[in-house]
């Protein structure tokens, strides 16, 4: 078993095969699923003080924050996917 680690800025990790989605904070309904996490006490703000550009979405429905570009966090998704397909 192998497990992929996405760096999701300032040393923060996440393992990549319980990532379901990567969006941007604006909207109204993902304003709502930070809100609901954080009375869950199921949110995780990886964003050391700066403007959350990410939202991270687990499938524990863990809700992760982040303080770089979702572009950003899925090309490092899917470069580490491209890295472990080339290493086998």
């Amino acid at each position: 078993m192998d497990i992929q680690l996405i760096n999701i800025g300032f040393g923060n990790i996440v393992s990549a095969s319980r990532v379901v989605a990567i969006v941007s904070p604006e909207s109204a309904p993902i304003k709502r699923i930070i809100t609901d996490a954080r009375d869950r006490g199921q949110l995780v703000d990886a964003t050391y003080g700066r403007r959350t550009r990410a939202v991270i979405i687990t499938d524990s429905s863990h809700v992760i924050l982040s303080a770089i570009q979702p572009e950003t966090v899925a090309n490092r998704f899917m470069v580490s996917k491209e890295g472990s397909a080339s290493e086998h």
